[in-house]
């Protein structure tokens, strides 16, 4: 399937992206690995697309938009997510930016654009830039 249609977590009615944590030494790729499983081998992890950080009160939140090579919807249909309440879903993208939320939407557009340019985009605070602000990398 082509960028005309997103895989989501559809829980309960509610569709997300799928998201989870990146534990302490493990690299995001392997943390996409472990959050849909079931699939017949490893997600095809193409490239990361987007990548949006947040400071809060206590920590600064990075979250990592990762493309995959195409899949087919049987592919996608062995899959299933780390919240076992949630089904994994192959949607058309129109119908995914309508029903996600604000920061959803956002990572969505930018990361359906830096795929199309073969960039990676970086979102600060809902701010895109056109490169990674110098203290993305610093310690908090």
């Amino acid at each position: 399937m082509g960028p005309d249609a997103v895989v989501v977590a559809d829980l309960l009615g509610s569709i997300t992206l799928p998201t989870g944590l990146v534990q302490d030494g493990q690299t995001p790729e392997q943390a996409a690995q472990d959050l849909l499983r079931g699939g017949p081998g490893e997600l095809p992890i193409l490239r990361r697309v987007a990548l949006a950080w947040q400071q809060t009160r206590r920590r600064k939140v990075i979250t990592h938009v990762l493309a995959t090579a195409p899949l087919t919807r049987a592919d996608v249909g062995h899959l299933t997510y780390r919240d076992p309440r949630a089904n994994v879903r192959v949607l058309p993208t129109m119908r995914v930016l309508k029903d996600l939320n604000e920061v959803g939407r956002l990572r969505t557009l930018v990361a359906l654009q830096a795929l199309a340019t073969g960039e990676t985009a970086y979102i600060e605070g809902g701010v895109v830039h056109p490169a990674a602000p110098p203290n993305l990398t610093q310690s908090t």
